[in-house]
């Protein structure tokens, strides 16, 4: 089998997370026997355009006619089985879509936010979970939150290319959400179930952590939709060392308090920005990792990782925390009581659902799992 897996790179310096999970997938997909051609754009392209093209940057999410271009003669010279589409902004475009089917080729897209709705792709505006666009055929509250990149002009493009483009996505044929949210979103968007296939991300396996662990561990980006404040007072309302320790790791703008917890309880250990093996060792140093996501979160592999390791998480009831979870840890509703309640009943439940964690991820995450899934995908889409 023959695959185009098409994405639009993130630039350097923005979260690169997604990235990370394309070129995991190719390499799965490779190992699994698939002949894969990436077709990658990156917006780190942007910076070397010439005065022309960046006047046409703002048309790109609608159309980009050099990227079809591209893609039409890497179809007719390659003959692919299957389009694999993931993120396609600025530089690709939804007409991936238009342009792949023109050559007689079925297109699967894994949908990794909520943008076939929502211009930022985060249902969240301002501090809140933000619907407003839902079921709109022109979503005008993005133009007037100037929601995208908090630019009027820029959220009226998007806005633009969202509208334009409804009727693309509706063209798909098939979808692959990565959590049972974003296949109730699609459902809810009027995509009928039997087109779409829930499947997370796949991660490396790192395997079983060898001992129990100790205290909690809090990894991601220290941003208000990740739920660090929700954290902080949940934890607040505990005696200094009740809980055993909080490790914080990331980077963001609330960093401040992050480090103003730890300057004040000895409980509490900031980190920093931590690469991803510093991550997996501090996974595997607790006996609880937590995801406190005011948002819906998608997929937030600190999750996946966690279960990997053999570490039961305490999420949130948002996006696809559930769905992840499982099983295998505490499900609570993103305010302060709640979250502390559930601090205490991770700290005591931890040890004795650490095999569940792992029995979950072997189950349901394990890499060979998912791309079996994900082939069987690209086998009904050909037939």
């Amino acid at each position: 089998m023959k695959v185009v897996v098409a994405h639009n790179r993130y630039a350097s310096g923005q979260p690169s997370g997604e990235n990370v999970i394309v070129d995991a997938e190719i390499a799965q997909l490779g190992a699994a026997g698939v002949t894969v051609l990436p077709f990658l754009r990156s917006s780190d392209e942007i910076g070397t355009f010439s005065t022309a093209q960046k006047v046409l940057l703002p048309l790109s999410p609608i159309r980009n006619g050099s990227s079809q271009k591209a893609l039409a003669e890497l179809l007719k010279s390659e003959k692919p089985d299957v389009v694999h589409l993931h993120n396609p902004y600025p530089l690709l475009s939804p007409t991936v879509v238009k342009t792949a089917h023109a050559h007689g080729v079925p297109v699967v897209h894994t949908v990794h936010n909520y943008r076939q709705v929502c211009a930022p792709g985060l249902y969240f505006r301002d501090g809140h979970i933000c619907t407003e666009c839902r079921g709109r055929t022109f979503p005008l509250p993005a133009v007037t939150h100037t929601c995208y990149r908090g630019s009027k002009a820029q959220s009226a493009v998007m806005a633009a290319t969202l509208a334009y483009h409804r009727g693309t996505w509706k063209q798909v044929d098939h979808f692959v959400a990565l959590t049972d949210r974003i296949a109730a979103h699609l459902a809810d968007f009027g995509i009928p179930a039997e087109r779409i296939t829930v499947k997370p991300n796949g991660i490396p396996d790192a395997g079983a952590a060898p001992a129990p662990g100790e205290g909690f561990l809090y990894a991601a980006r220290l941003s208000p939709e990740k739920g660090l404040r929700l954290l902080l007072d949940a934890w607040s309302r505990h005696p200094d060392g009740a809980l055993g320790p909080l490790r914080i790791a990331g980077d963001g703008p609330l960093r401040p308090l992050a480090e103003e917890a730890a300057a004040t309880r000895s409980d509490v250990t900031y980190l920093g920005a931590v690469d991803n093996a510093a991550v997996r060792a501090e996974i595997a140093r607790a006996a609880c990792v937590i995801a406190a996501s005011t948002w819906h979160d998608v997929l937030p592999t600190i999750v996946l990782e966690a279960l990997s390791s053999g570490r039961p998480v305490l999420v949130t009831d948002r996006g696809g925390l559930p769905y992840l979870a499982g099983d295998a840890g505490w499900v609570v509703e993103p305010e302060p009581a709640a979250m502390a309640d559930g601090l205490l009943r991770a700290r005591e439940g931890a040890a004795a659902l650490a095999p569940v964690a792992r029995a979950r991820f072997e189950s349901q995450f394990a890499p060979d799992v998912l791309i079996s899934r994900l082939i069987d995908v690209y086998r009904g889409v050909t037939r």
